[in-house]
């Protein structure tokens, strides 16, 4: 794949009739409980992906998920009020998608047990008004914050509609930001290139209290400029995944490898990857995290509908059993739930 390949973004719409040309897969380990730790709903123009949609493609998977994470996306927020409030609309959405949830017309699954919601923690004091509006819409449900801290160099990388800037989590108001939003007892689910790792791994260090999620095993990138460097974004991404594993308040979301990866194009192929292919070339990444990390800070997630663009879901969860096959029943009872459960606080109680 090339720099010049316009597919990467983030919310490419996925094409339905391609995906059903997918060969049929039967899931493997059906009853193994799951909860899906990174799990998005919007409605983008012409791509919508809410509950009733999730319910469908979870439905046609046959995979055991008992509860989602809602992870923010910049949508559904407030028209109008205090600008640095207005993310709090996003969370009022989670909530109504959950209230859905709940009737068991869609679906048996907690979906948005869990909501990581957007601030901008460089806010001062306004930081704390949004976080306690987050968590007060959030009706008990609000678990983490995401801020998005991706940037590079190369335009074409870091293109995505993404607004990163350089340095942001060793900026010394996010740091205060950062500590109120740990007094408050919420995670913070970090979202950066595989360049930036080390500085991950500073703010982990500076902040010892905080509950650090990264997020899309690292985000190892493949196009761009990093296209033909296979080798060389390995051996980086694998060198900062060690020194950010010496940090025990960090966490890592297994998957979401497919857009910035790009071990494949999507837009190419007859019909998309089955689970083994799937598994063949994720497994590099995938199992470092587990042995480097252990089950009890690694937590699986399909990333969709973001991931539909390349695979069904079914495919996705396929994958991951394929590669933690040799795991002990322990270790995939906290990759597949109980990590993300410890981490996000999740009340699943009946």
């Amino acid at each position: 794949m090339t720099s010049q390949t316009p597919i990467f973004r983030r919310s490419t719409t996925p094409d339905e009739a391609w995906l059903a040309r997918a060969t049929p897969e039967a899931p493997i380990d059906p009853d193994l409980p799951i909860i899906d730790a990174h799990l998005h709903a919007w409605h983008r123009g012409d791509h919508r992906y809410l509950i009733e949609d999730y319910a469908r493609d979870l439905e046609r998977s046959g995979h055991n998920v008992i509860a989602t994470v809602a992870e923010e996306a910049g949508g559904m927020y407030r028209a109008d009020g205090p600008e640095h409030l207005r993310c709090v609309g996003e969370t009022e959405f989670f909530v109504g998608q959950a209230a859905m949830g709940a009737s068991g017309k869609y679906t048996r699954a907690r979906v948005a047990a869990g909501i990581v919601a957007f601030a901008d923690l460089t806010l001062g004091d306004r930081t704390r008004e949004t976080l306690e509006a987050h968590i007060t819409a959030g009706n008990g449900r609000v678990k983490g914050i995401r801020q998005n801290g991706k940037w590079d160099p190369d335009p074409v990388v870091r293109g995505n509609g993404l607004p990163g800037r350089p340095g942001l989590y060793l900026d010394s108001d996010f740091g205060r930001g950062l500590n109120i939003l740990t007094s408050l007892g919420l995670a913070f689910d970090a979202s950066i290139f595989h360049p930036q790792l080390p500085e991950v791994t500073t703010m982990a260090r500076t902040h010892p209290d905080a509950r650090i999620v990264v997020i899309h095993s690292g985000t190892p990138v493949g196009f761009g400029h990093y296209a033909g460097k296979d080798d060389e974004v390995y051996a980086n991404w694998l060198a900062g995944m060690k020194d950010l594993a010496a940090c025990p308040n960090v966490h890592i979301k297994l998957g979401g490898l497919l857009i910035f990866l790009a071990r494949f194009d999507f837009t190419k192929r007859a019909k998309p990857p089955s689970s083994l292919e799937l598994a063949t070339m994720w497994r590099p990444y995938i199992e470092p995290c587990i042995e480097l990390f252990g089950a009890d800070r690694c937590m699986a997630t399909a990333n969709f509908p973001v991931d539909k663009a390349g695979v069904p879901y079914g495919t996705v969860w396929n994958m991951f059993k394929r590669i933690t096959e040799g795991c002990s029943a322990d270790e995939k009872r906290r990759i597949y739930g109980e990590t993300a459960r410890q981490v996000y606080r999740l009340n699943l109680a009946d």
